[in-house]
């Protein structure tokens, strides 16, 4: 038997102390990955007893971290990220921005370098790919509008701190740290990267679409269901590391891009199934090698400085993710759920701070305190989700407040004059026009029904009415959204949004503008039927039920029974 088993020991321990701190903290009613973190700390070099190999947790780490890109590619569709790129691409970039400039801010008024200051606010600024879809995934808001949006703009974060990280060691002379001998001149290096990264999305966008998907479908045709999820796997996995490898992108990008590819086969949604019960554990190992890497020793060495950070990446980069957004004229909904989701930091963070410290740019102290920033980040994230609806909630019965919030005229939330007075009798009032809402749509048109679309994306609208529809922009549960709508005047109520939340409201505000106006509503969650149900909500479709009820009518037509 051989002597060196660190890596089954290191797993072993990371599962098994995962799973014990997990249940503690469930039971006191704290998120599962708090526990996860603390038996980190527990089985780290900085507490004493057994110590698990750091180095190897990082990588199992990295595989947790493609696994679950991979997964999210799958659900992400190429169209999904274009949806969101009016937002996603401005907002990413203006918040790194805003909360490098905080970061290099803090660091000046503590004596650090320019290149301290820049590394320590790059690594500040930019979230954990890991804690966002997992709170995305907890919340229910992942295949939501909101989710789209954070999903993209953490694509976009990713690709910038790619770019980062390739021109630190091209900078570090300049910025006062040691200079790399390998390192090329700052535009050739600039050229370089962009072109690799170009490069990369366009072989996976123009060829990976119609490849993957055909030798995972050749591989299911074989009837071997470890064969499909070793090959579901082994794309994942590999092409993470080919990307990485050569063409110099991130192995959480070279993944999510894996998935989106792989989406375009029919059995997508299979692959997302069979890799679930791996992702699940291999995130575990990602926080738990989260808790290995922190240092409490900086909690009672500088407890002022990791206040500063916390309130940097929670409060800092949050506020001005917030505020862009609002400026963007997207709803308080979407820009408290964006920056929720960016209130923490993580694993390109760890990776920037080792960059800095190796090329003499960032101290000791400055990687001590990224760490201490994530860990209670990480910990604390999924109490800012939990305050989205508090806030909302306080914020509708703040009137003066509401309106203010929203006080710069948007023209897409309006109708214009030029739609056709007799369109907006009797119509057909449909929100959400996504996935389901297209659909919706084009049969509407096909039987010649008038109907106003109310969607959050604006892009989406803008779009809707060069091709002569009639839509407006907004949370169709503010009230000024379906009267823009002339819901007063509508025939029926169509919610073909997944945001469950906020349907009630629609509802109540539909019948107290149109007391006979008939309601149909979409949902996933039969306990949301059921309370819909109760309280007489309309028509309530459960997208699984409606599924099997036209698959079974298939089924009587083709055995020549009636349903």
């Amino acid at each position: 038997m051989p002597h060196d088993i660190s890596l089954i020991t290191t797993i072993a321990a990371a599962l098994v102390m995962g799973l014990v701190f997990g249940v503690i903290a469930v039971r006191l009613k704290l998120p599962a990955l708090v526990g996860y973190l603390v038996a980190g700390i527990m089985i780290g070099p900085a507490t004493p007893g057994f110590v698990a190999d750091v180095a190897l947790a990082g990588q199992l780490a990295e595989i947790g971290v493609m696994l679950l890109m991979f997964g999210v590619g799958l659900h992400f569709s190429l169209d999904d990220l274009l949806e969101v790129r009016g937002i996603a691409i401005p907002g990413a970039l203006m918040q790194i921005a805003a909360a490098t400039a905080l970061g290099m801010g803090v660091a000046y008024l503590w004596g650090w370098s320019l290149g301290s200051g820049l590394v320590f606010g790059l690594a500040l600024s930019v979230a954990s790919t890991v804690v966002l879809l997992r709170a995305l995934e907890d919340t229910g808001a992942l295949d939501s509008f909101n989710g789209r949006i954070a999903v993209g703009w953490l694509v976009v974060e990713d690709l910038v701190m790619v770019l980062a990280l390739v021109l630190l060691p091209a900078l570090s002379g300049p910025l006062g740290g040691t200079v790399d001998p390998t390192a090329g001149s700052l535009w050739a290096t600039l050229a370089k990267t962009l072109g690799l990264v170009v490069a990369f999305i366009a072989l996976m966008l123009v060829v990976g679409r119609k490849v993957f998907p055909w030798i995972l479908w050749q591989v299911a045709r074989t009837g071997s269901r470890e064969l499909f999820t070793l090959c579901v796997i082994a794309a994942a996995v590999g092409i993470a590391y080919g990307s990485t490898r050569l063409f110099g992108v991130s192995f959480a990008l070279g993944a999510f891009f894996a998935g989106m590819v792989l989406r375009e086969s029919e059995l997508s949604h299979r692959a997302a199934t069979e890799t679930l019960p791996l992702r699940d554990a291999f995130s575990v190992l990602f926080f738990v090698s989260v808790g290995m890497l922190f240092e409490p020793a900086v909690l009672l060495e500088s407890p002022l400085r990791v206040a500063v950070v916390v309130v940097i990446i929670m409060f800092g980069k949050s506020l001005a993710a917030l505020l862009l957004v609002l400026a963007l004229r997207y709803p308080l909904n979407t820009a408290l759920t964006v920056s929720a989701s960016l209130a923490q930091i993580g694993e390109f963070s760890f990776i920037l701070a080792a960059m800095g410290l190796s090329l003499g740019l960032l101290p000791a102290q400055g990687q001590s305190l990224i760490l201490a920033g994530a860990m209670i980040s990480i910990a604390l994230n999924p109490l800012l989700f939990a305050l989205i609806k508090p806030v909302q909630r306080w914020v509708h019965a703040q009137p003066a407040l509401a309106r203010r919030l929203d006080r710069t005229p948007d023209p897409l939330a309006e109708l214009p004059s030029t739609v056709a007075q007799h369109t907006l009798t009797g119509q057909v009032v449909l929100v959400g026009y996504g996935r389901v809402g297209r659909h919706i749509a084009s049969q509407l048109l096909a039987n010649k029904i008038d109907f106003v679309v109310a969607e959050q994306n604006r892009e989406t609208v803008e779009q809707l009415r060069e091709r002569g529809f009639s839509a407006v922009a907004g949370n169709a549960a503010d009230p000024a959204v379906l009267i823009q709508a002339h819901i007063a005047r509508a025939r029926c109520l169509v919610i073909a949004t997944p945001d469950t939340f906020h349907v009630r409201k629609m509802i109540e505000t539909a019948r107290m503008l149109n007391p006979g106006i008939a309601c149909i509503v979409r949902t996933h969650s039969a306990a949301e039927a059921d309370l819909l149900h109760s309280e007489q909500a309309g028509q309530i479709l459960i997208g699984e039920e409606e599924l099997a009820s036209g698959m079974t009518r298939c089924v009587m037509a083709s055995l020549g029974k009636k349903h």
